[in-house]
């Protein structure tokens, strides 16, 4: 029982780091503005790179990657079972997505996504940058990027090795991020996407 109790707390605190809004606390604090007012509302990088330039940006990918990153290392620095430690990476994914401390209107859960796996798999996580990264190169569409990284996850798990645990780990997740994505989704169907570069 023990154990139990210890293995919810864990899974909560995991929550709640995926919920701290690092988009809304940097952007507060450099520019005193909520970002929530500007470009597409979201919180994430990739609004506050068009809206606010990268100064702002990469501190907010960088802090929303490492909780991702917290959340997994706390799970496995108390519980040896995968299930603990890749439910402590989807419930950071879902505090990202619906943070308690913005009303639950978060993020699309990208950066945090590659804090997850950075401390689940190192090969992984490298074919999904490499995949991203091309594709927003070739298209420079952030969100198709995202959209296909996330897909190739429960691929890619498969291929190097990974059991069903994982795989499914790896679909759930894409469905997350792809369902957070579903309005770049339909822009990108009717060619009205912003592309990278463009401003907010």
């Amino acid at each position: 029982m023990a154990y139990t109790g210890l293995i919810v707390t864990v899974l909560i605190l995991a929550y709640l780091l995926g919920s701290l809004p690092f988009g809304y606390l940097v952007t507060r604090a450099l520019k005193n503005a909520d970002i929530r007012n500007y470009g597409s509302g979201n919180i994430g990088a990739t609004n506050v790179l068009r809206v606010m330039g990268w100064k702002a940006a990469l501190p907010v990918f960088i802090l929303d990657m490492l909780k991702g990153v917290a959340a997994v290392l706390l799970a496995k620095a108390f519980s040896d079972l995968p299930a603990v430690y890749l439910a402590a990476g989807f419930l950071a994914l879902v505090g990202h997505s619906f943070p308690l401390f913005l009303g639950f209107k978060g993020g699309k859960a990208a950066a945090t996504g590659i804090g997850v796996l950075v401390a689940l798999s190192g090969w992984v996580t490298l074919t999904l940058i490499v995949i991203a990264g091309m594709v927003i190169v070739l298209t420079r569409y952030v969100s198709l990027g995202s959209i296909l990284g996330a897909v190739s996850v429960p691929l890619f798990f498969w291929i190097f090795g990974f059991g069903a645990l994982y795989i499914s780990f790896g679909l759930a997740t894409a469905v997350l991020v792809a369902a957070r994505h579903h309005e770049n989704i339909g822009r990108l169907l009717k060619g009205t996407e912003s592309k990278i570069g463009q401003k907010g």
